[in-house]
């Protein structure tokens, strides 16, 4: 199992929250409320199964009950939460081994069925999760005349590494 391959992915993930938060906050409230709560729900949602899934990963009580919050939090609050729980990802898979990567755990749904996922699989579903619903998001602020961002890996690649882009 390729580590930096995970490394590079939740790089990726923090870049595209970045981007993706401050189109939102680009989103007018009063001509849009609706779709504007609408978005922040979804990335509340995000946020939560990052957390979820990061108690999976430690062992440790998440706290959740759903997989969404009864309140709707304030962006920008939404926004520091989310850069420390990226964060945390960062520093998780920065220190994996292959070997702990295949590592079987067993957890909790928050509707109290039982999960059994690698720590690999449980750190590319919180990858293709938030990915799906970035991608909703994204949704929105088309609905509301706001280009949103490409969030696309080789976007990424190539930005942050803009030697890739150079012939062989």
């Amino acid at each position: 199992m390729n580590t930096a391959l995970f490394h590079s992915l939740f790089r990726c993930k923090s870049w595209a929250d970045e981007e993706l938060y401050a189109m939102v906050a680009t989103l007018d409230a009063a001509a849009h409320p609706e779709k504007r709560h609408a978005a922040i729900r979804i990335l509340n949602h995000i946020h939560v199964v990052d957390r979820i899934f990061r108690g999976n990963l430690t062992g440790q009580p998440h706290g959740y009950a759903a997989t969404n919050t009864s309140d709707t939090p304030e962006l920008a609050e939404l926004l520091e939460t989310a850069r420390d729980t990226d964060a945390w990802y960062l520093d998780h898979v920065a220190g994996l081994t292959a070997e702990r990567l295949s590592e079987t755990i067993h957890f909790a749904f928050t509707d109290g069925g039982h999960g059994r996922m690698s720590r690999a699989e449980m750190l590319l579903q919180v990858i293709t999760h938030g990915g799906y619903h970035r991608g909703a998001v994204g949704r929105i602020l088309v609905d509301c005349g706001i280009q949103p961002p490409r969030d696309i890996y080789t976007r990424y690649l190539h930005d942050s590494e803009p030697a890739r882009r150079q012939p062989s």
